[in-house]
């Protein structure tokens, strides 16, 4: 495969995932006391928002990358 289709494949994928979700979700663990064998910590769980426009803009550009790299064979 082509790096461009490859890329444009990735791009579509993200655009699907923006349109699904809103954007891209993830957590973190942080350590707040760590005393030898008694350690607390939490969970924050972030996202990372992806807007409507962007995610068209990224799909349009997949499905023309992946079109590109598939004409060039």
């Amino acid at each position: 495969m082509k790096p461009a289709t490859i890329i444009g494949f990735l791009l579509i994928i993200l655009g699907i995932v923006g349109f699904a979700t809103g954007g891209i979700s993830f957590t973190h663990q942080k350590k707040d006391v760590d005393l030898g064998p008694v350690q607390v910590s939490h969970q924050t769980k972030d996202t990372l928002p992806i807007s409507p426009i962007l995610s068209t803009i990224a799909l349009i550009a997949g499905v023309g990358l992946v079109a590109v790299g598939a004409r060039s064979r």
